[in-house]
């Protein structure tokens, strides 16, 4: 392992930065030498930093609009976007964007929070160093990561974290002050702390209980930093370190993405990534090319035909997402809709999304800022106007068909 750090309750843990003791640089340490080598080039790690945009304004004051390719099929999309609180909407196919639409104030080289389509891309991550050899998926949560022995994740097994198959003691109200998901954010940064709080992510993770029971879905964000906390401890990397080497360098990305991360420096991987919109749909385009990137392979194609077949649709029992996909499942960190057109998807609340149809061989990419964080009505208008423009995909190819053969 490289880099890496004891600490007492959760560790060893990858340092900051080469030679790092245990914890450091805290905000107290962080202008100290040799703390200050490191953090004086990494300082958003530490403190809130804002942009002093090259530009002025940095984003466009009026609408960026280009959806003609849809307009035809869809005249009334911008108005559908603008009433379903979009910041951006980018359709790929066949590799190429056809169409855009950025809310005003934001532009195309603008990151915005993805929230859990994060889940995703570390559920690409764990396939990645399952193709490697590092991880198993049969293998035991606590064989990685034995501090977790006093937790509810000591007895189930990676592929039981990807799936999210697991019984826990997590209420996912993400409104609600008492539930185990604000804790959650609080110990990793997102909101104020209480003094009965956990450090940090690392050590909310191990107080986790229930009766951990198998085999029937549970939506619980926690299970995707156990994921991250694995890919850490086989790497010898930060998880940060991680998403660039196996993911994001591969992808011919425009910009660098960006991950919270809680005192300690672990990222928040369950919903702490931003990007820009190109970039997110460069990730799903890796689904239909079969896990390749243009930086090269990814994942392995049986990792990506695992997502597409979809996981156990008897787990999903009492699920919300049954009732918008009445066959859909969940599997790796992915939603499965189980609709004809096989389409598979990453969802965040507040109306984000990575949609990938291989019917149409394209990718919807959708940010938005929902005034809720979660409602089923919105999801339905969402998923109803993502599959709308699958169909207008459709459409528009066949008229250019038919305009070709008439030419000829």
């Amino acid at each position: 392992m490289t880099n890496a750090v004891a600490v007492a309750a959760t560790g060893p843990h990858p340092a900051r930065y080469p030679g790092a003791q245990a914890g450091q640089p805290t905000l107290d340490t962080w202008q100290e030498a040799p703390n200050n080598r490191w953090a004086f080039s990494h300082l958003g790690e530490i403190l809130p930093t804002a942009t002093i945009a090259r530009s002025h304004p940095a984003s466009p004051e009026s609408p960026t609009v280009r959806l003609n390719h849809l307009a035809s099929v869809m005249p009334d999309l911008q108005q559908r976007l603008e009433e379903s609180y979009t910041d951006a909407l980018l359709v790929l196919q066949r590799g190429k964007v056809i169409a855009e639409y950025y809310r005003p104030g934001f532009g195309p080289d603008d990151r915005h929070l993805l929230m859990s389509v994060s889940k995703s891309l570390c559920g690409l991550l764990v396939g990645a160093l399952i193709d490697a050899g590092s991880i198993k998926p049969s293998a035991k949560v606590v064989d990685y990561v034995p501090e977790l022995s006093t937790s509810v994740f000591d007895g189930p097994t990676v592929q039981d974290v990807l799936d999210m198959s697991i019984s826990i003691i997590y209420n996912e109200d993400y409104e609600d002050p008492a539930s185990e998901v604000q804790a959650h954010d609080r110990s990793s940064g997102w909101r104020g702390s209480r003094a009965e709080d956990p450090d940090d992510t690392y050590a909310f993770l191990t107080t986790l209980t229930g009766g951990g029971e198998l085999g029937k879905f549970q939506y619980c964000s926690a299970n995707t930093d156990v994921l991250a906390w694995i890919i850490e401890r086989v790497s010898g990397l930060r998880y940060s370190e991680a998403l660039s080497k196996y993911l994001w360098s591969k992808i011919d990305a425009d910009h660098d993405a960006t991950i919270t991360v809680d005192s300690s420096g672990f990222g928040f991987a369950n919903g702490g990534i931003s990007c820009t919109a190109r970039d997110l749909a460069r990730v799903g385009q890796l689904l239909l090319e079969d896990g390749e990137g243009p930086g090269g392979k990814v994942v392995s194609k049986h990792w990506i035909e695992a997502i597409f077949a979809g996981g156990d649709r008897n787990a999903m029992v009492g699920a919300s997402f049954i009732a918008t996909h009445p066959h859909g499942s969940y599997t790796r960190q992915w939603w499965c809709t189980g609709h004809e057109r096989g389409i598979v998807t990453g969802i965040g609340i507040h109306g984000q999304y990575l949609w990938v149809d291989p019917s149409a061989d394209s990718v919807t990419v959708k940010l938005s800022s929902w005034p809720e964080p979660d409602n089923d009505q919105r999801h339905e208008r969402d998923n109803k106007l993502l599959l709308d423009v699958g169909y207008a995909l459709d459409e528009a190819g066949n008229e250019q068909t038919n305009s070709k053969e008439h030419t000829a």
